[in-house]
């Protein structure tokens, strides 16, 4: 089974780049997207309905902003959009999807470079998303998380670590929190796999940073302890083009 999680910065921009034949080519069985900046109203037929697929869509009020996506082969046993947390929920960033074998939870985790209370908002959501999955996995679940998560958790998934100290996506405090997560038993796929190779899987638009790979690695797969024997292997599609990010994958 492939899965793969994408940053797409925008839906109708890699629309316009080939974005529905890349989908009918690669064919993932799930294919989670993140910031695809769209409402519901503003999708074609294309890109609601791909054939194969069943489509997803949870976005915030504000227009043009924040957005996921989830399409996937296999009918879902249910989906759920958010968390149960208002001031959480109220921006769009999370679907989830249940199958026979596993949870997965599609989010667009929070950016906190704006200000103080945006990152103390980055990390109350980073906190209230990991106590849910907490409450899913008590309750024998078996859990995936994936998504762009915002933050490089160690100075190999990142090019310059030492210039980023000080900045939101790779501050000592975000990087604790993503530590939290693997203290509760959540396994980092592609670290895995590969504790030493260098991957990016998001690249500054400025500087040429993506054609001299200056980048972070900012999006993960996520899974629960008890079901990293299901876990095949994880990638990061680094030649993927459309967006600042690339996609991640997933083999179960």
């Amino acid at each position: 089974m492939k899965l793969y999680s994408w940053n797409v910065n925008g839906i109708r921009s890699v629309q316009k780049k080939g974005f529905v034949e890349w989908v009918r080519q690669e064919s993932p069985d799930i294919l989670c997207l993140q910031e695809t900046k769209a409402h519901y109203s503003q999708l074609d037929d294309e890109l609601i309905n791909i054939e194969g697929y069943e489509s997803y869509w949870n976005a915030p009020a504000r227009k043009g902003y924040s957005g996921v996506a989830t399409y996937t082969k296999e009918k879902p046993l249910s989906v759920k959009y958010g968390i149960g947390i208002d001031r959480f929920d109220e921006e769009g960033r999370i679907i989830e999807t249940e199958y026979p074998d596993f949870t997965l939870l599609n989010i667009y985790f929070p950016n906190g470079q704006k200000d103080q209370e945006r990152l103390d908002y980055k990390l109350e959501f980073y906190d209230a998303v990991l106590a849910y999955c907490d409450g899913l996995v008590a309750d024998g679940k078996k859990v995936i998380v994936c998504g762009d998560f915002n933050t490089a958790h160690h100075p190999i998934d990142l090019k310059n670590p030492k210039a980023n100290e000080k900045i939101s996506g790779f501050l000592p405090i975000e990087r604790e929190y993503l530590s939290k997560w693997i203290d509760h038993g959540f396994v980092d796929t592609f670290r895995h796999f590969y504790p030493d190779t260098v991957k990016y899987s998001w690249w500054s638009y400025m500087f040429q940073a993506r054609a001299k790979n200056v980048g972070w690695r900012i999006d993960y797969f996520m899974v629960s302890r008890n079901m990293i024997d299901l876990v095949k292997d994880a990638d990061i599609l680094c030649d993927v083009m459309g967006s600042d990010h690339c996609p991640v994958a997933l083999y179960l």
